[in-house]
């Protein structure tokens, strides 16, 4: 083991019970994406107790900073998100939410104070790398049009420009103790595709007299399979679901509309646009044919995440370096979507899975759920491996 890896893990040891505290206090605070206000300024208390005074805000609740090295050099990026979602915890835990109906349900407080430690480590490093570190605490990317693409239009790839961007995920399906890492394309684009099927409502008894907007729902939501079915080139993986149908409220009354809310992924921009506009074509013509109308909203998300092929390479050899071969797996590809997608299509970026699974314990819960906790292990891990990733990235 080198002498530098050797370092890395003793400071990532020796900080690790201040890291668990950090995170148990942002898991106790959570705040809503554009909220997290409260998260921004302990993030910034904890920056200058680390000796760290020049941090500063972006887009009101994101805060950023650089780190030097001991000669100039290229500029690398660390990012970690740092919103909550609107979730009710369902563990009984000490460090439980405060906030009811908001939750770190996607691990974003691990992101967030495994990037505290990656900071306070490195800070003790500072003349074993060359160039600039930027530290990017994002905020919103649990919500559209998501942080990421917010902090780029306000400059965040500016002053200096990164050559490169690391990202790190909470993974439930992998152990604690290992990581995992997918080069090329990895999670797909996702738009949010909200339907209001019109027609004329009237007594359920007497169907000659009303245009039934539930028929008509049906017929579109059918159909509008065919778009992934029969219409998508199959080598693009693409995904169409309905999650909320709202309409009526008797089983003899039949309601004037029906809406629709659903979300379209893919991991193809040209295909993207084709399969948007197939679903206004098919809806508003199903609509049209059956006597009622169909007015179709896209809300524009996030595009696919795709992991730089060399960078992504360079990291999984630091990463075995670092862990081990065996504690390093290969992903899938993943339907979900990211924010941290944006930047890696500005710059070479690597989005990376932190294994936080433990069974013995009963930490097996999916993202996005009430039950979702970590093994704290990973705390350690996270932030000494992404420590040294980005020493070994400037240093290559």
């Amino acid at each position: 083991m080198s002498d530098l890896i050797q370092k890395i893990k003793s400071l990532s040891d020796a900080y690790f019970e201040e890291i668990l505290e950090i995170r148990r206090h942002i898991h106790s605070n959570p705040e809503l994406s554009f909220q997290e206000h409260n998260t921004a300024s302990f993030i910034e208390e904890k920056l200058k107790s680390f000796g760290l005074k020049d941090a500063h805000r972006i887009a009101e609740t994101g805060v950023t900073f650089c780190l030097e090295g001991k000669k100039p050099g290229k500029t690398i990026a660390l990012r970690a998100d740092i919103d909550a979602l609107p979730i009710t915890e369902a563990n009984d835990v000490p460090y439980k939410s405060k906030n009811e109906g908001v939750m770190h349900a996607c691990g974003h407080d691990v992101h967030t104070s495994n990037l505290l430690g990656v900071a306070k480590i490195l800070s003790q490093l500072t003349d074993k790398f060359e160039g600039t570190i930027k530290f990017i605490f994002q905020p919103a990317e649990e919500k559209s049009p998501g942080g990421a693409s917010i902090l780029i239009k306000e400059g965040i790839l500016e002053n200096p420009t990164p050559e490169t961007i690391l990202g790190q995920h909470v993974m439930p399906l992998i152990p604690e103790g290992k990581v995992g890492f997918r080069s090329g394309k990895y999670m797909a684009s996702a738009d949010e595709v909200y339907l209001t099927v019109k027609g004329k409502g009237g007594h359920a008894a007497m169907p000659e007299t009303f245009v039934d907007p539930i028929a008509i729902a049906s017929q579109i939501i059918v159909s509008l399979q065919q778009i992934v079915s029969r219409i998508a080139n199959p080598k693009i993986p693409s995904v169409l679901s309905f999650g909320k149908i709202a309409g009526g409220n008797v089983n003899n009354v039949i309601p004037d509309e029906v809406k629709i809310d659903g979300t379209f992924r893919t991991f193809d921009e040209d295909w993207r646009k084709v399969a948007l506009q197939k679903i206004k074509d098919i809806s508003t013509s199903i609509a049209s044919s059956m006597g009622g109308s169909c007015e179709v909203h896209i809300a524009s998300g996030y595009p696919f995440l795709v992991n730089d092929e060399a960078y992504t390479k360079r990291n999984v050899e630091a990463a075995k370096a670092y862990m081990g071969e065996e504690n390093v797996v290969e992903l899938d590809l993943w339907m979900a979507a990211e924010d941290f997608a944006f930047y890696t299509h500005q710059v070479p970026g690597c989005f990376y899975r932190l294994g936080t699974r433990n069974e013995a314990k009963g930490i097996t819960s999916g993202v996005h759920t009430p039950t979702f906790n970590i093994d704290e292990n990973a705390l350690k891990t996270g932030m000494g491996l992404m420590a040294y990733l980005a020493i070994n990235e400037l240093n290559n």
